[in-house]
């Protein structure tokens, strides 16, 4: 019989925006969880297209796979979610991280969205607290708060395994960024060091690869090995300098290219927003709002 404490993990990496979108299930025949999927979208033309869900549907099914969750980390800034897409394919529940209202209420402001558009994270079909457990065939999964990139961010922690989201990359890679709206790099640490205070053998799977040093991509790593060769937050290094680390390299960076088509699909849980009259769906352009 397996271990329902080591599920089996599945990554599906998305060269074009450096994502990884997991399946996550006990065995093959039994229900799965699908954690940050990649709808995939190119801002020259405005299309969408959906091959790397597709791949994701094709695991599925090759596996033969009941998708109970379609889980989100957070509302991602580098990529547009595939969820509605997959939900309607696959079926399952959508879910995220309760806060995620907070970064509604920031964002329908920013992009002056339509007055219908709810602030109550009422897109999505459950909205997890901190703490909260949710079930799928033999597995269950906890949910962690662990804000910081954003106000709103998760992990899922499903038995021996974690599935951190953008609070931290690959150990040569190091943390998430902290300057986008409600973001804090005091706030990040400390959500980092809640995840490296879990047991050195957990394993860590994280939703972006940026390799340096032309390494081959890899998503995978321990609690043990963050500990100590994270190049921003390995032990011994203290709030104050990471704080301080992070803010100077914060100031250094250019915005995602997808950021303003993304939030606005990401906090519908995909759905791109009402059709015009004309029956075309149109994303907005804030200029100089961010």
């Amino acid at each position: 019989m397996t271990d329902v404490l080591t599920p089996q993990v599945h990554g599906i990496f998305d060269p074009a925006t450096w994502t990884v979108t997991y399946v996550v299930y006990e065995k093959e025949g039994s229900a799965c969880a699908i954690i940050d999927s990649v709808l995939d979208y190119d801002p020259k033309s405005g299309r969408t297209r959906t091959d790397s869900a597709d791949k994701v549907i094709e695991f599925v099914e090759q596996k033969h796979l009941k998708v109970e969750w379609i889980l989100e980390t957070h509302a991602h800034a580098d990529h547009l979610t595939a969820a509605s897409y997959l939900k309607h394919k696959l079926g399952g529940k959508t879910a995220i991280g309760d806060h995620i209202t907070a970064v509604q209420q920031v964002f329908k402001e920013i992009f002056n969205l339509e007055p219908g558009f709810a602030t109550n994270g009422s897109q999505f079909d459950c909205l997890l607290r901190d703490g909260d457990v949710f079930r799928f065939g033999a597995l269950s999964g906890t949910t962690l708060f662990v804000p910081g990139h954003t106000p709103a961010c998760v992990a899922f922690h499903i038995g021996d395994a974690v599935f951190v989201g953008d609070t931290m990359f690959m150990p040569d890679v190091g943390t998430a960024r902290c300057d986008f709206p409600g973001g804090d790099a005091k706030v990040l640490y400390a959500s980092v060091k809640k995840l490296l205070s879990l047991p050195d053998s957990t394993r860590l799977f994280m939703c972006h690869d940026y390799p340096p040093n032309e390494r081959p991509v890899a998503f995978e790593t321990t609690v043990a090995e963050q500990r100590r060769n994270n190049i921003h937050v390995h032990d011994g290094i203290s709030e104050a300098q990471f704080i301080e680390m992070r803010t100077r390299r914060d100031a250094t960076l250019e915005m995602p290219v997808l950021i303003l088509p993304a939030v606005q699909v990401n906090i519908r849980a995909g759905e791109m927003p009402p059709k015009d009259e004309n029956g075309v769906a149109y994303l907005k352009i804030p200029v100089n709002a961010l």
